[in-house]
């Protein structure tokens, strides 16, 4: 995959377009590092995020998911083995949808039931959803260019090591709605990439992981400065979030993508904010793709 390839189908539209975004990530990242200090300064800010989540309890909600998925695909596989594919497709993502909803209302049970301030120190103050939502596109924009950068570098690294036939991957679920066109099928994958899926994993990866990360990092490097505990707790969190993703060669630009939501939930203390930023790129990532 070339260079003009990869641009095509991750960063946008028309070549204009792609510049001005390029452009305008590339001035805002700068701006940012410079009013930073290169980020070093970029959390003192953050305020305390009190809470009582024991190491464990991110796992449960995570471990729900997984399982409940798992038995509910098995089972429809085994019933359902004859349907065409776009009404196995419409299943799969329907089961994806109904559980993760599911899994939502038991984060936000265990989120009024281990945060001090309960939703509001969760990270849920409908209040600030006005400031999130800009403040949410103008942090995509300025680590849009990273991420086609770390795209490039997987490319090349693995033309590099595996040869010339290796490519990445295009994301299941974008492969489904450009092969079906069928409305039913393409309305559900819209909601539940830009809807439902933001939300779920933004509140079980930054609202529980990043959090109890968070705290855990504050009890053991006690003698650290606080900025660079809540660094930890956000590249540990990104890791998690890009590997739980099952492919591989997404995971680099994943992982910087993940730097950027982490770092906008410790920035803001709103969920709400990393929620509109993966809101906003996988409806970008949709829109490109039925586009082209």
């Amino acid at each position: 995959m070339k260079i003009c390839e990869i641009v095509n189908q991750f960063g946008g539209y028309t070549l204009i377009a792609q510049v001005i975004i390029y452009l305008t990530g590339i001035f805002l990242l700068a701006f940012w590092l410079l009013k930073t200090s290169l980020g070093r300064n970029a959390l003192a800010d953050s305020l305390p995020r009190r809470n009582n989540i024991p190491l464990y309890l991110p796992f449960i909600p995570l471990f729900i998911w997984f399982g409940t998925v798992s038995l509910a695909l098995l089972v429809k596989n085994r019933l359902l083995s004859r349907l065409p594919d776009w009404q196995n497709a419409l299943l799969d993502n329907l089961i994806i949808c109904i559980t993760a909803v599911a899994v939502i209302a038991v984060i936000i049970l265990l989120a009024k039931n281990h945060f001090t301030n309960r939703l509001k120190g969760f990270g849920l103050n409908v209040k600030t959803i006005h400031k999130d939502l800009l403040a949410g596109l103008m942090n995509l924009v300025s680590v849009w260019p990273l991420m086609i950068l770390m795209l490039l570098l997987t490319v090349y690294l693995g033309q590099l090591i595996w040869g010339q036939d290796f490519h990445i991957q295009q994301h299941e679920e974008l492969k489904t709605i450009t092969t079906h066109p069928q409305l039913p099928l393409r309305a559900l994958i819209i909601v539940t990439s830009i809807v439902v899926m933001p939300v779920f994993e933004e509140l079980l990866f930054r609202g529980l992981f990043q959090t109890m990360l968070r705290s855990f990092f504050e009890s053991r490097i006690a003698n650290r400065e606080s900025r660079n505990r809540l660094w930890l707790s956000i590249l540990a969190s990104s890791a998690i979030f890009a590997t739980m993703h099952q492919t591989p060669s997404h995971w680099p630009a994943l992982f910087v993508l993940a730097l950027c939501l982490g770092y906008a939930y410790e920035k803001s203390g709103s969920l709400f904010r990393p929620i509109f930023i993966h809101s906003i790129f996988n409806a970008a990532s949709i829109i490109t793709a039925l586009y082209q």
